[in-house]
């Protein structure tokens, strides 16, 4: 975010244009203290600036940024008691999220997503329409309700409604600063110029098939809003089980992100884990399937495929909800289950996944490239105590080196793949864990800069090789691990006759089973 200039320039202009004379400035959720300094240095010797900042880590590494620039200020570290005084302070408006209906199903939000990568595969069905607006200038209602009257532009199904803000920032409405997708023209689009990983748009799933509309036809959008959160109703009917007379549902609620509602829905992954299962059950009788996850999909494959007998299989997607957003190899941990489980296993137990595979693929990132580089002066102040609490690439200081990030590489802004994809290591689930070892050269074969490596794990599920699940990047569902380099390097295909661009790099990795951690060097060559 505070490589996001576009956003701290409107922000700069919006506090030059208010803050015009000493006052009180209370800056809440104040993060690194950007926005106080601002205020206090647009208001001079004679005002105050408190900066409130909820997060423990963050308020001390403000201290430091404020000190840094020789800005005193007051910090609220901590928000006191605000549960036990919610409903004096919030209009019986409570945190914590009212019950939902089914058993297994995407959580009723809205979900942050970069929509700019799908565009090419969106359709609009209607025209940007407002469906609130707040005022700051005074106390917003805890509640609210409207009917938004949509008129279809074209036919087909609504699968989703994608929203975002624009957010006024000055009084007279002359600064504004807009999350929107750059597919949206709109005067007040400042700040989608360039990419930005902090600002992604709202996406609100429909549950169902969709609903089909008309060009012309009139749909009355439902939008409610409470003070942490906005929601939407089309009124879809979807046809329902009643199970109630069985199950208490709120017993068994399990919601799920869209990415695994989609991982489960996926036919090409099902019929791969479906093969797998069938494989590793052919010719056993009344074999004990024992799933090492908390994975769903699984657990109830082996269920109707196989009856209790002793522990003879031993299976998993792997995934864990607990590793949701982690680096690719904390699934590793069914290895380490694998290995307590040893004892129980049969002589001759099958284990599915046999293989875990390190993969790896050298890549242009200029969006997330330049969106994690290091930050010197903010809007004139300096901010470059924070790099190395935050995570940052770009000019560092030996041997500090770029970060290793979780993330959805297809969000990412532009891409371009600099290198065939390779295997660095592979990790024998097979055998019970231990640390290992891999290395490989590569030659790239694109002319252009990189950014750092996309790195994956692809899941062999049989030991006769046949049958793999890969969580790179082609498949949506999945975040890969991409490591930075500290400084964009200019590559180039073998035998390039450019002296300036290097032709290959060494990529060496070690997995240590006792901290569970990966440790990945290279070399250009």
């Amino acid at each position: 975010m505070l490589n996001d200039s576009y956003r701290n320039k409107a922000f700069r202009l919006a506090i030059d244009k208010t803050v015009t004379k000493p006052c009180h400035v209370l800056d809440i959720g104040a993060g690194t203290g950007l926005l106080s300094m601002m205020a206090a240095r647009a208001m001079g010797l004679n005002g105050m600036v408190t900066a409130c900042e909820s997060y423990l880590p963050m308020a001390k590494l403000m201290r430091k940024v404020l000190h840094l620039n020789a800005v005193e200020s007051t910090y609220l570290w901590k928000l006191l008691d605000l549960y036990g005084n919610e409903a004096k302070a919030s209009d019986g408006i409570h945190l914590v999220p009212t019950g939902l209906d089914t058993i297994i199903h995407v959580k009723s939000q809205q979900y942050p997503m970069h929509c700019d990568a799908i565009r090419k595969e969106i359709k609009l069905l209607s025209e940007p329409f407002k469906t609130f607006e707040f005022d700051f200038w005074k106390r917003p209602d805890s509640h609210g309700e409207t009917e938004v009257r949509i008129k279809a532009i074209d036919d087909g199904s609504i699968h989703a409604v994608v929203s975002w803000w624009i957010l006024q920032l000055d009084r007279e409405g002359t600064v504004f600063y807009s999350t929107a997708p750059r597919w949206i023209n709109s005067p007040a689009n400042i700040g989608n110029g360039n990419w930005c990983d902090h600002w992604k748009q709202c996406v609100w799933f429909l549950r169902g098939k969709g609903m089909p509309v008309s060009k012309g036809e009139e749909v009355p959008l439902e939008a409610s809003h409470t003070e942490t959160s906005v929601s939407y109703n089309l009124n879809v009917q979807v046809p329902q089980t009643d199970i109630r007379q069985h199950y208490r549902i709120g017993d068994f609620k399990l919601l799920l992100s869209p990415e695994r509602i989609a991982t489960y829905g996926d036919s090409e992954w099902g019929l791969s884990m479906l093969a797998a299962v069938r494989n590793a059950l052919q010719g056993r009788v009344n074999p004990l399937c024992v799933v090492a996850d908390d994975s769903i999909f699984l657990t109830l494959l082996a269920a109707n495929l196989s009856k209790n007998s002793h522990v003879d299989i031993l299976i998993g997607e792997p995934y864990y909800y607990a590793n949701e957003g982690m680096l690719p190899w904390q699934n590793l941990r069914f290895w380490k289950d694998r290995t307590l489980l040893d004892p129980i296993l049969s002589e001759y137990a099958l284990i599915m996944p046999c293989k875990g595979i390190l993969k790896a693929c050298a890549m242009s990132l200029p969006d997330f490239w330049r969106s994690r580089c290091c930050l010197g002066e903010v809007e004139g102040f300096d901010h470059s105590v924070v790099n190395t609490t935050l995570g940052a690439c770009g000019e560092l200081p030996a041997p500090k080196e770029g970060p290793c990030l979780s993330f959805s590489i297809w969000q990412c802004g532009e891409i371009k793949e600099l290198s065939e994809i390779f295997t660095i290591l592979e990790f024998d689930c097979l055998k019970p864990i231990s640390s290992c070892y891999g290395k490989a050269q590569v030659q790239f074969t694109e002319h252009g800069i990189c950014h750092g490596f996309v790195l994956w794990v692809d899941w062999v599920m049989d030991v006769d090789n046949s049958i793999l699940v890969s969580t790179g990047p082609d498949h949506r569902y999945w975040k890969q691990w991409v490591k930075l380099l500290t400084k964009p390097v200019a590559v180039g295909t073998h035998g390039s006759k450019s002296t300036s661009e290097i032709g290959s790099t060494v990529m060496e990795a070690f997995f240590d089973p006792a901290s569970s951690e990966l440790i990945i060097k290279h070399a250009f060559s």
